[in-house]
């Protein structure tokens, strides 16, 4: 392992992050000029420490091999959320150290569960530095499973090998580099052409940028309390229903298809995307019957709600905890599926599931002929033992987190409603729950040791937890 090329990488990053703090300093030059000094402090701060890092590495490392990919992969994400919380401290906005970090790390990982109360007073750089964390976190969730997960072979991100069958989406490049690069190019083409919309259809500018950097992130943060239900706008709801969707498909599909004039054929033929829309369409239906006919909310508001949850996006237009209990089981449900692989979304990704039914539905083929041979296809291909292995542990490891991460919050001494939604609702990535977390609530009333744990739920759901866990094996560490 070479630790000095993972210090210098870090290093790196932490000097990245911290020059984007400078950005939130320059809107408060703007607007108000308040805590223009604590953001550039913080920001200097962080770089300096980031500079000290890299010249403890001594350079940019010439080989790095997959364990190191590993250690900076999960290094990355918990340093990057320790970091964060810097301007969070150093302007006041939040009094304890716990509650920065839950912040941070919430946005990082684009879970958009928040902390903080008044957010319609909060000075405009600490509602720009919350949208810019996730905005940011939203790029590098791509990046990680686009461009960096498939090298480091982690399971179920084979999916994205280029030699692996099914559905493998190909490196849109040779190089990572490159890849992270068209990658970055999309991402911050879908997020101005959101802003754009929005700005269009009535928000103020300021309001426009955050919101769109938070929707094409999934990140859910808002700059009002009442989260997007502030604005009593049908036509804002279904510009955001539609970029949710959208940041909700993997972004190589989005590549292919622009790169045929956006057809719609490339998204119809792939098999993710059909059950991804699938999937959302017979929620949006099962949840109306439950909701809308009855007369406890309206359409738009079911709609809005559900692909919010879908896509693991957080945002809300009205309190659902107080819909049905079969349309909160329902949504409970869907927030383990989660977006599509190499999205921004949460969750166990829909290939996953997908895969997981199909590997299923071959065992009870097998009951019925013992002596056939049946695969599980994607598309036209054959998967492979490997991979169906790999997402069949993944999944065992995933609902453990989450039963675990549930028990904890438990003993805290939180009742069970709000232990099972939250846990739920952090580990996936998705942010408001139920019960006393729920979307018009949040966090702020959970003891420091809840936050504590959902700060872990929140980084293991978004280092897809093999991630994580490799790195307790004491193999791992021996040369």
């Amino acid at each position: 392992m070479h630790l000095t090329g993972v210090t210098w990488t870090i290093g790196v990053l932490v000097v990245l992050y911290g020059g984007g703090m400078m950005i939130p300093a320059l809107v408060a030059l703007y607007f108000d000029a308040s805590h223009v000094t604590q953001f550039l402090e913080a920001g200097g701060i962080v770089m300096l420490c980031g500079y000290g890092m890299m010249r403890i590495g001594g350079g940019a490392p010439k080989q790095m091999g997959h364990r190191d990919g590993f250690l900076i992969v999960a290094l990355a994400w918990l340093v990057l959320s320790l970091i964060g919380a810097v301007p969070f401290l150093t302007t006041g906005t939040v009094d304890s150290v716990v509650d920065a970090m839950f912040e941070s790390a919430s946005g990082l990982t684009t879970t958009g569960a928040t902390v903080i109360s008044g957010l319609d007073r909060l000075p405009h750089s600490i509602l720009f530095w919350r949208s810019m964390q996730e905005w940011l976190g939203g790029m590098g969730i791509i990046v990680l499973a686009v461009a960096v997960m498939p090298l480091l072979g982690v399971g179920g991100m084979q999916l994205f090998k280029a030699e692996t069958p099914g559905p493998v989406k190909d490196k849109l490049t040779a190089r990572v580099t490159e890849t992270a690069k068209l990658l970055w190019y999309l991402y911050l083409g879908l997020t101005m052409l959101c802003a754009l919309a929005y700005w269009w259809a009535g928000m103020s500018g300021f309001d426009a940028i955050n919101h769109a950097m938070c929707t094409v992130a999934i990140g859910g943060f808002s700059t009002h309390d009442a989260s997007f239900g502030y604005y009593q706008s049908p036509l804002l709801q279904m510009i955001a229903v539609f970029f949710m969707m959208l940041a909700g498909v993997n972004f190589t599909l989005h590549f292919s298809a622009a790169l045929r004039g956006f057809s719609l054929r490339a998204y119809l033929a792939d098999e993710e995307f059909r059950a991804y829309m699938l999937w959302i369409v017979t929620l949006v239906l099962l949840v109306s019957l439950m909701v809308w006919l009855p007369g406890k909310d309206s359409l738009a508001h079911v709609l809005f709600n559900v692909v919010s949850v879908a896509t693991t996006t957080g945002f809300a237009v009205s309190d659902y905890s107080f819909w049905p209990p079969g349309a909160t089981v329902l949504l409970m449900t869907t927030m383990f599926i989660g977006g599509c692989a190499g999205s921004t979304g949460g969750g166990m990704k829909v290939v996953r599931i997908l895969l997981l039914f199909r590997q299923g539905m071959r065992e009870i083929k097998r009951l019925v002929h013992p002596h056939g041979v049946i695969h599980v296809k994607m598309g036209n291909q054959r998967v492979t033992a490997e991979v169906t292995q790999a997402l069949w542990g993944f999944a065992v490891l995933f609902l453990v987190c989450y039963s675990v991460v549930a028990i904890l919050l438990a003993f805290s001494g939180v009742d069970m409603v709000t232990a099972f939604s939250a846990a739920a609702a952090c580990i996936t990535n998705t942010g408001p729950g139920f019960g006393q977390v729920g979307p018009a609530d949040n966090y702020e009333g959970l003891p420091d040791m809840a936050k504590s744990v959902l700060i872990f739920g929140m980084i293991l759901g978004r280092l897809e937890i093999y991630t994580f866990f490799v790195l307790l094996v004491p193999a791992f560490w021996r040369d």
